[in-house]
């Protein structure tokens, strides 16, 4: 079976407060274990009405305490909103708590807006930071060195696994250096993903986490028993691009009959190029579209983010994708972008 995983923004649609998001994606992590997903991951954002995952330690511990063997974890948190150190104590507990089941997604993008970005106290300039953040982190994972001023407690010693989270080649360049597992945010920005991979695989270089590259593309799955259904739910993942386009972000918005009315020519060739890495429909059409993904881009694992506004659709589109993830085959075909670059 090829390795699948949940990538949950935690989404609070219209109508619904955070609360009704939380136990939302509690439900959707019972149904994605029993499934047999690999691993459950939130973002850490902020100041957006549509997200609840703000407190994104807080939600890990709830959902990896309401399930039992699916792997939980972060993708990712901003860590220059953060102090290593706050951060290694934080998945320390965690670790503790639910051993052997906590990842560690690290992004370096603020998650938010520039005001709300200097709410947090953050630094404009922390960003630069990032790397030797990265490897504060990994040595307060680590054993406790001689002379060391400062640990994590809990934290120290746990080795926890870290993964770097991008959606352009800086992060490739650095996921390389430090060896670390690598997953690209195509279901949003795509544009870079083949020249990011190459990179990724070309440049990494073996480390005690791991000893050969690992990447992990998330995509968009909106799946439903016929393609006529998927695409009338897919209207919400558009909605919520356009609106990305027009700043004016919100709650999520139900589908709508007729999208064309919603949204200009302009806006739907920006919303659908950053939409590009989706796949919409019945089994048969989801398995089509994300076998040539694989085939395409080499992928060890995908991680599935699937926007939709019904509930009970939501789990019915991770329940086939379950299904058509349990059928590929994750081989690099001799045509794809990544093998014909690699090459």
């Amino acid at each position: 079976m090829m390795p699948v995983s949940v990538l949950d923004l935690v989404p609070v649609r219209e109508g619904d407060t955070p609360s009704d998001a939380l136990r939302n994606a509690l439900d959707l992590a019972r149904h994605a274990e029993a499934w047999g997903y690999r691993r459950y991951w939130v973002a850490e954002h902020h100041n957006l009405t549509g997200i609840a995952s703000a407190a994104t330690s807080v939600v890990i511990g709830y959902l990896a305490g309401g399930t039992k063997t699916i792997r939980v974890g972060s993708g990712g948190i901003m860590l220059p909103n953060h102090s290593p150190l706050a951060i290694a104590e934080q998945f320390g507990t965690l670790e503790s708590l639910y051993p052997g089941r906590i990842d560690v997604g690290l992004g370096r993008a603020p998650g938010t807006d520039q005001i709300t970005m200097r709410a947090m106290r953050r630094d404009p300039s922390s960003a630069e930071g990032f790397p030797d953040d990265v490897m504060e982190l990994q040595a307060l994972f680590g054993a406790v060195q001689p002379g060391q001023p400062y640990r994590a407690v809990p934290g120290a010693g746990l080795n926890l696994p870290i993964w770097i989270l991008g959606s352009s080649l800086y992060g490739a360049h650095l996921a390389a250096a430090l060896g670390l597992p690598y997953a690209f945010a195509s279901h949003f920005s795509p544009d870079a993903l083949y020249q990011a991979l190459k990179v990724y695989r070309e440049r990494f270089r073996p480390s005690a986490q791991l000893d050969r590259p690992y990447a992990m593309p998330c995509v968009n799955v909106i799946a439903a028993d016929t393609d006529e259904q998927a695409e009338y739910l897919f209207t919400t993942a558009q909605q919520n691009f356009t609106r990305m386009l027009r700043n004016t972000r919100g709650q999520m918005p139900p589908p709508i009959d007729d999208i064309e009315s919603f949204w200009s020519p302009a806006e739907k060739a920006q919303a659908m190029r950053m939409l590009a890495c989706s796949f919409v429909g019945s089994a048969q059409t989801v398995k089509a579209g994300l076998q040539q993904f694989l085939q395409d881009t080499g992928a060890d694992e995908i991680i599935v983010s699937g926007p939709i506004y019904d509930h009970a659709a939501r789990l019915r589109s991770f329940e086939i994708a379950a299904q058509v993830a349990g059928s590929l085959n994750g081989a690099i075909s001799t045509d794809s972008p990544v093998a014909s670059i690699a090459a």
